[in-house]
């Protein structure tokens, strides 16, 4: 123990060890050593000497500590030691080094050599990673916090490589996910640093995390530490979760899907005061706006941007921005982030783009939210960047929005414009023709976004007059911007106006027409362009070069000096077709057109560079080519091209019609299966309505069947109470019935003495009869036959008289039955009276019992009648079935001949391509330019897209 105690820093003789030496012997204790206590002071040793020796601990101790990292994991003292040791060897934090003066100089690029030298000498062996990672499950503190700390070391050094291991590692990413829901703070807030080295532009990994249900429990930790107002561990999850999103459609699909965006809408609510922010809230909110953008960003696909607009609509996170936007006291660069993103949450989206239209400031009297970013815009004592914001706002706001586009070029019509309130285009006209020429530049952006593909407003912008001094006539605006040009004025501003007017020209031959009527602007631009000038004007003669080439191509030919032959000629003898062509081609090469196509929001790092913009480079790309073909044309050749156009034109115009016709049949088509798919539905819902009116008929069936019962039992019961009004065991509803049966039996005893007193009248009848037959007769034969009747009537008499004698005597019994039931019923009275009270209460049971039959026969009644109106509406609606499946099949087969039709059709396009094919080949050969037909039918695609994205905002 006295080389411990040396160590350690106690007494000890003799010379002191060299700090190569201590560790040597370190390294052997560790490694020879049985007893656990002592390779635990070992490694302690390490640790405290780890810092000071990072190198020679590195070098010797490094497989050592590996070893017990494997060995000793029950003891979690050592374990946490070791990976401490392991820490301060590999990472570069440079607050624990303790540097001499003189090698301060040097020490972070040899630190950096140093913690990569040591992360790859350690992660060779990726069981080290793995045995890492399983460290880092375990719960106890001393073990999860070294080891959270020295994964995120590992990954700073090598992140790609750690990435892979911990990729292919089985369940590597699941258990650092886990460290998240870790109660104690500290391994909670660090292992959030460790996900956002992991997730490093690895989308893989990224994937995995994400379905690892990070989002929610990053988004339940901003929550817990109070949104934009927490500490830096908000800021940490905005950055992972910026990590996650970036570049990751299926992760922003994801976080959409999840209605995650909803969960982020109390990130931007800000209260009336606004003073005194934090910088800490400063940096949150802006981590926030920045994940917004991150969502609707222009590089992402059109879908997910556009789903992701209209969910932010949907709740109310656009409209939060856009009071943030309106708020005062906010800091600038919030201001500045908060425009940015509202740019691009409601660029491309219609239903976005109108509310932000109708959002107005709270001002007195209120006033437009555009107008009043364009007058911050157009206001040279505004920061740059913000200017920059406002201008990249109102692009996004004119993007492929018709309807905004008319409103602003509306307030610039004489009829339209309202003497009392600054409009947005008197803003845009002020900031064109001020004094400050970057308010020149970016109103005239401004301005050709206002015109960018839409030929009906470049018309009516053509209308526009303004007075330039009291006194003289006004002049139109495409006038003012040609008299700036020829003054001389700045390069910014006169790039502005270049970039407007070849906007403006660009596919329009009226305004091209307007322009070449002024005989001053043809002769200024072939002076530009032909002149020697500086590097700064090549950019203003290969815009000039541009402008006069719009000119040409898309002119109509209607002024007589100013035709597409004359112009071309011109272009020949005052500046030459090569040099033409290389001055038009100035403009592509310049370092700032690169800078501006790469994305559509300006971002300069000063005024001097804002030249470009990016839509106008995308005007630039498609003309370039197309005007340098159209200056080596001759008249011959553009003749022919303007037939080949015009057949082109009709043709176009047979297919546009056709697709037009093919379309709505297809409309037609989908409304009719719509209508079917409605009726079958509503037909399956009728038979399920049927279906439960018989169950519920057949459960009143049963529940009358029930009652039924029932009364037959209650029925009993009431003979049950009844039989104490019986006396000898016979009721008085017995005794009626004996009555009547008596009566019945009077009834019959009257009949019969009737039948007998006719019976003996007969024979008294014939007996004399008898006799004289006998006197007179003498035949044998006939007194046989009247011994015979005699004798049968005789046989019938005494039948006679015996059933009188039966029915007599059983009619004297009745008789004696009657009178003894008359005694036994006039002593039965008196009970009768005393059980009157019970009898009342049984005729009112039976009162109550044929009423309830009654209802249940009524309702019944009621069923049966729905059922059978079920039944009549049931029928009607299969009728109707059958009357649309009827019309099904007529529409199959107009359908089949329209497919005939279009077979015809497009035999009759495949001749017309053949014609064409020949015509362009003609053309060809005759070095005449011809479009080909990816490019008709990317432009036909890109209108359908325009045309798909206009039905959809509607």
């Amino acid at each position: 123990m006295n080389f411990l105690r040396g160590v350690m820093g106690g007494p000890s003789a003799g010379p002191q060890p060299s700090g190569a030496e201590t560790i040597q012997k370190l390294c052997d204790r560790v490694a020879s050593s049985t007893l656990l206590d002592d390779r635990r002071d070992a490694v302690r040793a390490l640790k405290s000497l780890s810092k000071k020796y990072r190198l020679e601990v590195g070098i010797q101790a490094m497989e050592h500590l590996v070893r017990v990292l494997q060995t000793d994991r029950s003891d979690s003292e050592i374990i946490g030691y070791a990976l401490d040791t392991l820490y301060n060897v590999i990472s570069n934090d440079l607050e624990e080094e303790e540097q001499d003066d003189s090698e301060e100089e040097n020490s972070p690029k040899q630190v950096d050599d140093l913690g990569s030298q040591f992360t790859e000498i350690f992660i060779k062996q990726q069981e080290n990673v793995t045995l890492l990672l399983t460290l880092v499950e375990e719960f106890d503190f001393h073990v999860r916090w070294p080891g959270v700390k020295l994964l995120t070391s590992l990954l700073k050094q090598q992140g790609p490589q750690v990435q892979q291991i911990i990729l292919v590692s089985p369940m590597g990413v699941s258990r650092l996910m886990d460290l998240l829901a870790d109660s104690r703070e500290v391994i909670r807030n660090d292992g959030v640093l460790l996900l956002q080295q992991l997730t490093k532009s690895n989308a893989a990994i990224q994937k995995i995390v994400a379905f690892e249900n990070a989002f929610e429990r990053l988004l339940d930790i901003i929550t817990e530490e109070g949104n934009s107002d927490g500490g830096i561990v908000v800021e940490d999850c905005l950055i992972l979760l910026q990590n996650l999103l970036k570049n990751n459609n299926s992760n922003q699909n994801f976080f959409k899907e999840g209605s995650y965006i909803q969960r982020m809408k109390p990130w931007f609510e800000v209260g009336d005061d606004n003073c005194g922010w934090s910088a800490q809230k400063v940096t949150n909110l802006h981590l926030m706006l920045q994940l917004v953008r991150v969502l609707v960003s222009p590089t992402n696909p059109p879908g997910a941007t556009s789903s992701c607009q209209k969910a932010m609509f949907h709740c109310g996170l656009l409209q939060q921005l856009c009071t943030i936007l309106m708020a005062t006291g906010v800091p600038a660069d919030i201001l500045t982030e908060t425009i940015n993103t509202v740019s691009e949450v409601i660029r491309g989206c219609q239903m976005n783009q109108d509310y932000f239209a109708s959002v107005n400031a709270p001002s007195n009297p209120p006033r437009p939210a555009i107008v009043v970013l364009l007058m911050s815009m157009v206001n040279e004592r505004q920061p740059f960047v913000l200017r920059c914001a406002v201008l990249y706002c109102f692009q996004c706001f004119l993007y492929k929005n018709q309807k905004g586009q008319g409103e602003i070029v509306s307030t610039l019509l004489p009829s339209t414009i309202d003497g009392n309130s600054v409009s947005a285009g008197q803003l845009l006209c002020g900031g064109l023709f001020s004094t400050d020429s970057l308010s020149n530049w970016c109103a005239a952006v401004a301005l050709a976004h206002a015109l960018q593909e839409n030929a009906t407003l470049k018309e009516q912008l053509l209308r526009v007059q303004l007075a330039t001094s009291i006194g003289n006539p006004p002049v139109s605006l495409l006038q003012q911007c040609t008299n700036i040009l020829s003054q001389g004025s700045k390069v910014q501003t006169r790039v502005g106006l270049l970039m407007l007017l070849c906007t403006w020209l660009s596919n329009c031959s009226i305004a091209v027409t307007h322009f070449l009527h002024n005989p001053a602007n043809i002769p200024f631009l072939t002076g530009q362009i032909a002149e020697n000038l500086g590097e700064e004007e090549q950019l203003v003669q290969g815009l000039c070069a541009l402008l006069l080439g719009i000119s040409i191509y898309y002119n109509d030919n209607s002024l007589e000096n100013y035709r597409k032959e004359k112009l071309k000629q011109l272009i020949e003898k005052r500046i030459g077709r090569e040099n033409f062509i290389e001055k038009l081609g100035f403009i592509s090469k310049h370092e700032l057109y690169s800078r501006a196509a790469q994305k559509p929001q300006p971002s300069f790092s000063s005024p001097d560079h804002m030249m470009f913009d990016h839509e106008f480079t995308k005007l630039v790309k498609e003309l370039e080519g197309v005007i340098s073909k159209a200056i080596y044309k001759s008249s011959e050749e553009d003749k022919k091209e303007e037939e080949v156009k015009k057949t082109l034109e009709q043709h176009d115009n047979i297919v546009t019609h056709y697709k037009k016709v093919i379309r709505e049949q297809d409309q037609e088509l989908e409304e009719l299966k719509q209508q079917v798919n409605t009726l079958k539905s509503q037909n399956e819902q009728l038979q399920t309505t049927v279906t439960q009116q018989v169950s519920q008929i057949q459960q009143h069936k049963d529940q009358y069947n029930l009652l039924k019962v029932q009364l037959g039992k209650d029925n009993q019961h009431h003979n049950s109470h009844s039989d104490t009004v019986q006396m000898n065991g016979i009721q008085v509803e017995e005794v009626s019935k004996l009555k009547e049966e008596l009566e019945e039996w009077k009834n019959k005893h009257e009949l019969l003495q009737g039948q007998l007193r006719e019976k003996d009248s007969l024979i008294e009848k014939l007996k004399p009869l008898q006799l004289e037959t006998g006197t007179e007769q003498s035949s044998q034969t006939s007194k046989s036959s009247g011994l015979e009747h005699n004798n049968e009537l005789q046989k019938e008499l005494e039948m006679l008289r015996t059933q009188i004698q039966l029915q007599s005597a059983e009619i004297s019994k009745l008789q004696a039955e009657n009178q003894k039931l008359q005694v036994m019923n006039t002593s039965a009275d008196p009970a009768l009276g005393d059980s009157s009270a019970t009898a009342a209460k049984n005729l009112e049971l039976e009162g109550r019992l044929v009423q309830e039959v009654k209802e249940l026969k009524s309702e019944v009644k009621a069923l049966s009648e729905e059922k059978a109106s079920l039944k009549q509406h049931l029928d009607s609606s299969n009728s109707t079935v059958a009357i649309l499946q009827d019309e099904k099949s007529k529409l199959q087969q107009e359908v089949a001949e329209s497919k005939k039709e279009q077979d015809d059709l497009l035999v009759l396009l495949a001749d017309q391509d053949q014609k064409l094919s020949a015509l362009k080949n003609k053309l060809k050969d005759l070095g005449v330019p011809v479009e080909d037909e990816d490019d008709i039918e990317s432009g036909d695609q890109a209108d359908e897209d325009e045309d798909g994205d206009e039905e959809e905002q509607d």
